[in-house]
This record gives structure tokens, C-alpha cells and sequence, in this order.
């Protein structure tokens, strides 16, 4: 069987997460996939889930197989992509979509891979005003976080989508935190002991990451991870 990272692509969409499975006979891609899942189930675990599972066929009793595999590990399948009838008529009688929004352009696991340490806490967006997440760890947001909004962990903070909020990243001191966003634009933003309010932005939005280089609050394109 080829290597897991090889049969396994995963993208962030404006409902979760795009599973895309291929190379492989199904067998073994659904083996490979819930083993990638048990090896990261802190990242996992509370996702919503497409798959692509390209020209394989599928029948009930695959697909369903998978589908209560995920639940017992605490993933929702919501849709299955396909470019075979068999298996959409299959996700179609099982209630799951058979079409998603528009991927964005950046894989997450690149980004999760870098973060420092390995405990991170899954947040089902959307965070609203009054709310207040803290964790000892990373801490991986899908959806906004609005105005009002609180964020704090002693690790490094993802956002897959808006931040409006106030986030504290490295709040125990780690100076190597970084704050990750779809859209960087949070009210108050600190790591470590620095601390900073985001500028008005000017044009277009864009991923970013927040870090501290020479003991400075920076931020720059998220798909620039090196050279701090």
C-alpha cells in the first residue's frame, strides 16, 4: 500500500474540512484514512468532513461502513464527492451532499504540522461575543471569531476563518506561538508578553500569520512559515 500522506490530501472549505482520497483501491484508502485519523485525533476529532473519493464506486454498505467508523471517533461525514453515478446515488440514499463549496487554496495540515507541541483542542465554530476558549495547547478554530470574542492558549492559535476577536497565544511565555487566520484582524492580539492591535486593513484580505521575530509582533502571508 503507498504511503498515507500520499493518499490522503486534506483542505480547508467553508463547511469543514475536503477529504480527498485517491491511488489506492478503496480498501486500502479507508484503512489509511482512519489510521491518519487515529494518529491525529486531536486534530480531528469535532470535524466536519467531505470526501472525494474520485472514480470509486461505491455501495451502501462501503460507505456507511465509513461513515459510523468516523462518528465513533467524533467526525460528521457530510458529503461525499465523486465522479462516478454508483457512488453518488449511494451518498445520495445515505442523506450526505454530493456537491461543496469552493476549497481555499491552503492545505491545513502544512500549517498544523509546524505548530510546536502536540496537544491542541478542536473548537466547532463559530466563537461569539461573550465567549472565551482557553487551553493548555494549541488551539484550532473552524469558523469565525467574532467581536467579543476571547481566545487563550499557552500554544499556538489556528483560525479557519475571520478573527475579530482577542486572542493570547503563548500565554505561559512560549515566544515561538504563532496566531494563524484566514482573515488576521483581531481587536487585541498577544503572544507571549507582546501585545498589539491590528492595524485598519487596507485592499484585500488575506491568510495570514501573526509571530514575534526580534522580540517584535509581525505578521505576514500564512504560506510564508519560514524565516522567522
Amino acid at each position: 500500500m503507498a504511503e498515507t500522506s500520499s493518499l490522503i490530501q486534506i483542505k480547508g472549505v467553508r463547511d469543514g474540512l475536503l477529504i480527498t482520497l485517491g491511488g489506492a483501491d478503496w480498501a486500502d484508502l479507508a484503512t489509511a484514512f482512519v489510521k491518519n485519523v487515529d494518529e491525529r485525533s486531536s486534530f480531528f476529532n469535532g470535524a466536519r468532513v467531505a470526501l472525494d473519493v474520485g472514480v470509486n464506486e461505491l455501495r451502501v454498505a462501503e460507505l456507511s461502513a465509513l461513515r459510523d467508523q468516523l462518528s465513533e471517533r467524533g467526525i460528521a461525514l457530510w458529503a461525499v464527492l465523486s465522479e462516478s453515478r454508483v457512488t453518488e446515488t449511494t451518498a445520495q440514499n445515505l442523506g450526505l451532499a454530493t456537491r461543496i463549496s469552493k476549497p481555499r487554496p491552503m492545505e491545513v495540515r502544512e500549517v498544523v504540522d509546524e505548530l510546536p507541541g502536540d496537544a491542541a483542542k478542536w473548537v466547532k465554530g463559530p466563537l461569539r461575543s461573550g465567549g472565551r476558549v482557553q487551553f493548555d495547547g494549541n488551539i484550532v478554530v473552524m469558523g469565525d471569531v467574532n467581536p467579543g470574542a476571547e481566545i487563550v492558549a499557552s500554544g499556538s492559535v489556528i483560525v479557519w476563518g475571520r478573527l475579530r476577536g482577542v486572542v493570547h497565544a503563548g500565554a505561559q511565555g512560549d515566544d515561538q506561538a504563532v496566531v494563524c487566520a484566514l482573515e488576521l484582524a483581531p481587536t487585541q492580539l498577544r503572544i507571549a508578553g507582546e501585545i498589539a492591535v491590528s492595524p485598519k486593513k487596507q485592499g484585500k484580505s488575506q491568510p495570514e500569520i501573526a509571530c514575534l521575530k526580534d522580540g517584535q509582533l509581525v505578521a505576514k502571508p500564512w504560506q510564508d512559515l519560514t524565516g522567522r
